[in-house]
């Protein structure tokens, strides 16, 4: 009797002191931090965010803490934004606008470009102005910047949207749609509309007629911006040294680029500079200056979108723009 029960008594003991490791163990993975996962930061095929792309293609992106994310087009990217799936974006200031609009709690970190003529609306070659698309049917990504660059090229020609017939389509569906017939026009951007013009439409608008007025930007969950700091500030370093490999030879940068997208290397360095990229110091400047440049081209963005019920309300820019990260990277107080 006296024997099992120091049996039961000695099996009481392990399992206690097994307990009593386990409950160690898992006190201590409590106490262990868990890596969080890198930022996701998202792009489509658009020539304004490759400086991004040849960062992580070069290795000059901290993969613990950025990822670059390259999806099939600008809705693909607002929508995974939406959706939770992206802490970060390459965005045009309207697709941006329209995201908060919407609810998406999101801060302007940098200004990246001014499309030059990177965005540009293509058409049949019987189609010799913007004037002769009354009453055809136009190609548009009506969520991305596209129904953006339709609205000003209609201001701009005295027409309306109820006068052309708006098929939605992403952008890069159009080539397809202008062959079959199903469309006499569509709006595009580089590099996508290269294969667009090289197939034998014709340029009849691009974002040169509306200078300064398609702009991408930076834009990270503000939960992010205050959480991860210093991920937000690997994500701008990672544009800063893409930019400088593109401003250091940009044929080189091209030929990265351009394979997949129907352009030459050539072709690609055109593209490139119809886009006037910005450094972090200039985006800086622009963001917090005497005149606050993106002031003024929001209100014109947000204008021509309220104008066909595309924005509701425009957002407030001093609660929309975050510098915090800019400063700390381009070195400012």
């Amino acid at each position: 009797m006296n024997d099992q029960g120091g049996r039961h008594t000695k099996t009481w003991l392990a399992r206690m002191g097994r307990a009593a490791g386990c409950a160690v163990l898992l006190l201590l993975a409590g106490c262990m931090e868990v890596p969080q996962p890198p930022l996701a930061v998202g792009t489509n095929m658009r020539v304004g965010a490759d400086p991004l792309v040849l960062a992580s293609e070069r290795g000059l992106v901290d993969p613990g803490r950025v990822k670059v994310v390259e999806l099939a087009s600008g809705s693909e990217v607002q929508r995974a934004l939406n959706n939770g799936l992206l802490d970060a974006a390459a965005l045009t200031l309207d697709e941006t606008l329209r995201l908060v609009d919407a609810g998406v709690d999101l801060r302007i970190v940098a200004l990246l470009n001014a499309s030059q003529g990177a965005d540009v609306v293509v058409a049949r070659r019987d189609i010799q102005s913007p004037r002769d698309l009354r009453g055809e049917m136009v190609a548009v990504e009506d969520t991305s910047v596209g129904a953006f660059m339709l609205q000003r090229m209609l201001g701009k020609t005295g027409l309306t949207r109820a006068e052309v017939r708006v098929v939605n389509l992403e952008a890069n569906a159009h080539l397809d749609a202008l062959r079959d017939g199903r469309v006499a026009a569509a709006v595009s951007h580089a590099p996508l509309s290269g294969a667009l013009i090289a197939a034998g439409y014709r340029p009849i608008f691009s974002s040169r007629a509306i200078s300064g007025e398609v702009v991408d930007v930076m834009v990270v969950r503000a939960s992010v911006l205050r959480a991860r700091p210093e991920a937000v500030d690997g994500l701008l370093r990672a544009w800063a040294a893409g930019l400088a490999e593109v401003h250091a030879d940009a044929t080189r940068a091209a030929a990265a680029l351009s394979p997949g997208t129907g352009l030459s290397t050539l072709e690609y360095v055109g593209a490139l500079r119809d886009v006037a990229f910005m450094p972090l110091d200039v985006s800086l400047e622009q963001l917090t200056g005497p005149s606050v440049a993106l002031e003024a081209r929001a209100r014109s963005v947000g204008g021509a979108l309220m104008d066909v019920g595309l924005l509701r309300r425009m957002p407030l820019l001093v609660d929309l723009v975050d510098t915090s990260a800019l400063r700390r990277v381009v070195g400012h107080p």
